[in-house]
């Protein structure tokens, strides 16, 4: 993923609010399930990492984008971007 491509989804994700909470179980076999799912449908995904969760965000954004195949826009504080290309091609991501 080029700097370009990256900008161009961390401005997307600004407006989107996170789908999914990381609490403090932690990520579990669902949650990651349910990340995959809302991924394939979306391509741009946001999670948000409670404050009972003791967890360091970047080390979730990293296990989480190697569950679910997917790569890491950002993390910013408690909130993680997540993207995956579908076959669908829904955000069309420039060169």
């Amino acid at each position: 993923m080029t700097t370009k491509q990256r900008a161009y989804l961390k401005s997307l994700a600004m407006n989107i609010t996170p789908i999914y909470q990381i609490g403090k179980a932690g990520i579990t076999p669902e949650l990651t399930e349910g990340v995959s799912e809302a991924i394939a449908k979306r391509e741009l995904v946001k999670i948000s990492v409670l404050k009972n969760c003791f967890d360091d965000p970047k080390e979730l954004a990293q296990t989480l984008s190697e569950r679910t195949k997917s790569q890491v826009v950002q993390v910013i504080g408690r909130k993680i971007v997540l993207y995956k290309e579908s076959e669908d091609r829904i955000i069309t991501l420039p060169k």
